[in-house]
Protein backbone atom coordinates (compact mmCIF):
# COMPACT_ATOMS: atom_id res chain seq x y z
CA UNK A 1 0.00 0.00 0.00
CA UNK A 2 1.03 3.17 -0.84
CA UNK A 3 2.27 5.92 1.89
CA UNK A 4 0.44 8.66 0.46
CA UNK A 5 -2.94 6.50 0.95
CA UNK A 6 -5.90 8.71 2.26
CA UNK A 7 -3.87 11.76 2.80
CA UNK A 8 -4.67 14.05 0.43
CA UNK A 9 -8.29 14.87 1.58
CA UNK A 10 -7.25 16.72 4.67
CA UNK A 11 -6.22 19.82 5.04
CA UNK A 12 -2.49 20.97 5.96
CA UNK A 13 -1.51 20.43 9.56
CA UNK A 14 1.58 22.40 9.11
CA UNK A 15 1.66 25.75 6.81
CA UNK A 16 5.05 27.39 5.67
CA UNK A 17 4.46 30.70 3.85
CA UNK A 18 7.02 32.68 2.61
CA UNK A 19 9.45 32.29 5.24
CA UNK A 20 12.58 34.34 5.09
CA UNK A 21 15.02 34.99 7.82
CA UNK A 22 18.69 36.61 7.62
CA UNK A 23 22.19 36.98 9.75
CA UNK A 24 24.48 39.82 9.87
CA UNK A 25 23.79 40.61 5.52
CA UNK A 26 24.04 36.81 5.14
CA UNK A 27 20.34 34.90 3.47
CA UNK A 28 19.57 31.86 5.49
CA UNK A 29 15.97 30.76 4.47
CA UNK A 30 14.60 32.56 1.02
CA UNK A 31 11.11 32.30 0.62
CA UNK A 32 10.47 28.79 1.90
CA UNK A 33 7.00 27.52 1.11
CA UNK A 34 5.27 23.59 1.95
CA UNK A 35 2.71 22.19 4.26
CA UNK A 36 2.65 18.94 6.46
CA UNK A 37 -0.52 17.09 6.02
CA UNK A 38 -1.94 14.35 8.94
CA UNK A 39 0.27 11.48 9.09
CA UNK A 40 2.23 12.65 5.90
CA UNK A 41 6.21 12.63 6.42
CA UNK A 42 7.81 15.64 4.91
CA UNK A 43 11.77 15.27 4.51
CA UNK A 44 13.31 18.70 4.36
CA UNK A 45 16.70 17.79 2.54
CA UNK A 46 19.99 19.72 1.43
CA UNK A 47 23.31 20.15 2.06
CA UNK A 48 24.75 21.28 5.43
CA UNK A 49 24.59 25.04 6.18
CA UNK A 50 21.61 25.50 4.26
CA UNK A 51 18.87 26.52 6.70
CA UNK A 52 17.32 23.13 7.21
CA UNK A 53 17.67 22.61 11.23
CA UNK A 54 17.10 27.14 11.10
CA UNK A 55 13.65 26.34 9.58
CA UNK A 56 12.74 23.50 11.82
CA UNK A 57 13.49 25.64 14.76
CA UNK A 58 11.03 27.92 13.38
CA UNK A 59 8.42 25.57 12.79
CA UNK A 60 8.31 24.56 16.73
CA UNK A 61 8.30 28.08 17.49
CA UNK A 62 11.58 28.63 18.73
CA UNK A 63 12.50 31.24 16.28
CA UNK A 64 10.93 34.03 14.43
CA UNK A 65 11.06 34.29 10.76
CA UNK A 66 12.47 37.85 9.37
CA UNK A 67 9.13 37.42 6.99
CA UNK A 68 6.66 35.26 6.12
CA UNK A 69 4.36 33.01 8.32
CA UNK A 70 3.96 29.31 9.69
CA UNK A 71 0.88 28.30 10.80
CA UNK A 72 0.02 24.70 12.86
CA UNK A 73 -3.67 23.77 12.74
CA UNK A 74 -4.64 27.29 11.31
CA UNK A 75 -3.40 29.04 14.44
CA UNK A 76 0.51 31.40 13.97
CA UNK A 77 3.25 30.06 15.50
CA UNK A 78 4.42 32.58 18.17
CA UNK A 79 6.10 30.20 20.38
CA UNK A 80 6.53 26.40 21.57
CA UNK A 81 3.50 24.10 21.20
CA UNK A 82 2.49 21.70 23.65
CA UNK A 83 0.79 19.48 20.55
CA UNK A 84 4.44 19.79 18.49
CA UNK A 85 7.35 17.76 19.81
CA UNK A 86 10.72 18.17 18.62
CA UNK A 87 13.71 15.52 18.48
CA UNK A 88 17.46 16.37 17.83
CA UNK A 89 20.11 14.03 16.64
CA UNK A 90 21.34 13.82 20.16
CA UNK A 91 18.91 11.54 22.66
CA UNK A 92 19.63 14.28 25.07
CA UNK A 93 18.54 11.69 27.70
CA UNK A 94 19.55 12.40 31.03
CA UNK A 95 21.62 9.97 32.81
CA UNK A 96 20.39 9.85 36.35
CA UNK A 97 17.30 8.65 35.22
CA UNK A 98 16.10 5.38 34.04
CA UNK A 99 14.37 5.00 30.49
CA UNK A 100 10.93 5.31 31.88
CA UNK A 101 11.63 8.45 33.85
CA UNK A 102 13.58 9.41 30.91
CA UNK A 103 10.10 8.91 28.78
CA UNK A 104 8.01 10.45 31.14
CA UNK A 105 10.42 13.52 31.64
CA UNK A 106 8.79 14.78 28.46
CA UNK A 107 5.32 15.14 30.08
CA UNK A 108 6.90 17.29 32.16
CA UNK A 109 7.90 20.04 29.77
CA UNK A 110 6.69 23.91 29.66
CA UNK A 111 3.38 24.42 28.35
CA UNK A 112 1.97 20.39 28.69
CA UNK A 113 -0.90 19.79 30.59
CA UNK A 114 -1.46 18.38 33.51
CA UNK A 115 -1.86 14.89 33.54
CA UNK A 116 -2.88 12.27 36.67
CA UNK A 117 -0.22 10.10 37.59
CA UNK A 118 -1.88 6.85 36.28
CA UNK A 119 -2.46 8.60 32.54
CA UNK A 120 1.49 9.99 32.35
CA UNK A 121 1.97 5.87 33.12
CA UNK A 122 -0.11 4.82 30.91
CA UNK A 123 1.72 7.14 28.13
CA UNK A 124 4.81 6.02 28.93
CA UNK A 125 3.99 2.20 28.40
CA UNK A 126 2.25 3.07 25.49
CA UNK A 127 5.06 4.70 23.73
CA UNK A 128 7.76 2.52 25.12
CA UNK A 129 5.68 0.08 23.69
CA UNK A 130 5.37 1.28 19.93
CA UNK A 131 9.26 1.85 20.07
CA UNK A 132 9.94 -1.52 20.91
CA UNK A 133 11.33 -0.63 24.58
CA UNK A 134 8.91 -2.04 27.07
CA UNK A 135 11.70 -4.59 28.55
CA UNK A 136 14.53 -1.42 29.04
CA UNK A 137 12.26 0.43 31.03
CA UNK A 138 14.32 0.50 34.04
CA UNK A 139 18.05 0.59 32.02
CA UNK A 140 19.98 3.42 32.69
CA UNK A 141 21.27 5.66 29.52
CA UNK A 142 24.48 4.07 29.74
CA UNK A 143 23.02 0.64 29.19
CA UNK A 144 21.33 1.26 25.77
CA UNK A 145 22.74 1.38 22.44
CA UNK A 146 22.95 4.27 20.09
CA UNK A 147 19.74 2.54 18.57
CA UNK A 148 17.91 2.21 22.03
CA UNK A 149 18.78 5.57 22.91
CA UNK A 150 17.53 7.38 19.46
CA UNK A 151 14.30 4.92 20.10
CA UNK A 152 14.09 6.13 24.01
CA UNK A 153 13.86 10.03 22.54
CA UNK A 154 11.17 9.26 20.02
CA UNK A 155 9.18 7.45 22.72
CA UNK A 156 9.53 10.93 24.92
CA UNK A 157 8.42 12.63 22.22
CA UNK A 158 5.30 9.98 21.30
CA UNK A 159 4.37 10.43 25.16
CA UNK A 160 3.47 13.81 24.78
CA UNK A 161 0.66 12.40 21.81
CA UNK A 162 1.71 15.02 19.35
CA UNK A 163 -0.37 16.19 16.79
CA UNK A 164 3.06 17.67 14.78
CA UNK A 165 6.43 15.55 15.34
CA UNK A 166 9.80 17.44 14.29
CA UNK A 167 13.31 15.77 13.38
CA UNK A 168 16.77 17.47 13.27
CA UNK A 169 18.37 14.01 11.94
CA UNK A 170 18.32 11.73 14.63
CA UNK A 171 19.60 8.78 12.54
CA UNK A 172 22.73 10.89 11.16
CA UNK A 173 25.33 8.95 14.13
CA UNK A 174 23.85 5.54 13.95
CA UNK A 175 25.62 2.80 11.75
CA UNK A 176 23.97 1.55 8.49
CA UNK A 177 21.92 -1.23 9.84
CA UNK A 178 20.72 0.40 13.08
CA UNK A 179 19.58 3.32 11.00
CA UNK A 180 17.84 1.39 8.45
CA UNK A 181 15.73 0.05 11.84
CA UNK A 182 14.87 3.46 13.09
CA UNK A 183 13.92 4.31 9.47
CA UNK A 184 11.11 2.02 9.63
CA UNK A 185 10.24 2.00 13.08
CA UNK A 186 9.37 6.09 12.32
CA UNK A 187 7.60 5.39 8.97
CA UNK A 188 5.25 2.64 10.95
CA UNK A 189 4.74 5.24 13.97
CA UNK A 190 3.85 8.15 11.68
CA UNK A 191 0.85 5.94 10.36
CA UNK A 192 0.45 4.38 13.38
CA UNK A 193 -0.06 8.03 14.76
CA UNK A 194 -1.12 10.15 11.93
CA UNK A 195 1.20 13.10 13.61
CA UNK A 196 2.11 15.38 10.39
CA UNK A 197 6.02 15.01 10.53
CA UNK A 198 8.59 17.14 9.44
CA UNK A 199 12.16 15.43 8.87
CA UNK A 200 15.49 16.96 8.40
CA UNK A 201 18.21 15.22 6.70
CA UNK A 202 21.44 15.98 4.44
CA UNK A 203 20.94 11.85 3.32
CA UNK A 204 19.22 11.90 0.28
CA UNK A 205 18.47 7.70 0.41
CA UNK A 206 16.70 8.47 3.79
CA UNK A 207 14.78 10.88 2.12
CA UNK A 208 13.90 8.84 -0.44
CA UNK A 209 12.99 6.02 1.59
CA UNK A 210 10.68 7.44 4.45
CA UNK A 211 9.08 10.36 2.53
CA UNK A 212 5.80 11.32 1.29
CA UNK A 213 7.49 14.34 -0.46
CA UNK A 214 10.94 15.85 -0.40
CA UNK A 215 11.43 19.61 -0.25
CA UNK A 216 14.60 20.41 -1.51
CA UNK A 217 16.64 23.57 -0.58
CA UNK A 218 19.77 24.98 -1.81
CA UNK A 219 23.11 26.87 -0.42
CA UNK A 220 21.66 30.20 1.39
CA UNK A 221 18.18 28.55 1.78
CA UNK A 222 16.56 28.77 -1.21
CA UNK A 223 14.15 26.51 -2.15
CA UNK A 224 15.16 24.67 -5.56
CA UNK A 225 12.60 21.63 -5.84
CA UNK A 226 9.72 19.67 -4.15
CA UNK A 227 9.14 16.08 -4.85
CA UNK A 228 5.97 13.68 -4.20
CA UNK A 229 7.22 10.31 -3.72
CA UNK A 230 4.91 8.13 -4.90
CA UNK A 231 6.77 4.60 -4.65
CA UNK A 232 5.11 1.56 -2.79
CA UNK A 233 6.61 -0.08 -0.19
CA UNK A 234 9.34 -1.70 0.27
CA UNK A 235 10.57 1.13 -1.71
CA UNK A 236 14.34 -0.70 -1.61
CA UNK A 237 12.58 -2.95 -4.20
CA UNK A 238 11.86 -0.63 -6.52
CA UNK A 239 15.92 0.66 -7.66
CA UNK A 240 15.07 2.44 -10.83
CA UNK A 241 12.33 4.74 -9.57
CA UNK A 242 14.17 5.74 -6.78
CA UNK A 243 17.62 5.96 -8.74
CA UNK A 244 15.63 8.61 -11.24
CA UNK A 245 14.43 10.50 -8.48
CA UNK A 246 17.91 10.85 -6.97
CA UNK A 247 19.01 12.30 -10.22
CA UNK A 248 16.51 15.25 -9.84
CA UNK A 249 17.53 15.85 -6.64
CA UNK A 250 20.92 15.82 -7.42
CA UNK A 251 20.65 18.04 -10.86
CA UNK A 252 18.43 20.24 -7.86
CA UNK A 253 21.16 20.74 -5.92
CA UNK A 254 23.72 21.73 -8.60
CA UNK A 255 21.18 23.90 -10.37
CA UNK A 256 20.37 27.22 -8.50
CA UNK A 257 17.06 27.71 -10.10
CA UNK A 258 14.11 26.48 -8.96
CA UNK A 259 12.51 23.36 -10.18
CA UNK A 260 8.39 23.08 -9.63
CA UNK A 261 6.85 20.30 -7.88
CA UNK A 262 7.05 16.72 -9.60
CA UNK A 263 5.43 13.67 -8.61
CA UNK A 264 7.17 10.26 -9.32
CA UNK A 265 6.45 6.80 -9.12
CA UNK A 266 7.60 3.12 -10.18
Amino acid sequence: MSLNDSIGQHAPRVDVRQVRLGYAGRRVLDGIDFDVRAGELVALLGPSGCGKSTLLRIVAGLQQPESGEVAVDGTPVRGPRPDVALAFQDPCLLPWLSVEKNVAFGLGFSRQPDLPRNVRRERVTTALNQVGLAHARQYSPRQLSGGMAQRAALARCLARKPRTLLLDEPFGALDEVTRADMQQLLVDVVRETGAATLLVTHDIDEALLVSNRIVVLGHRGKPVLQLSVDIPSPRDAHLEALGALRIQILQALRDPVPRPALAASN
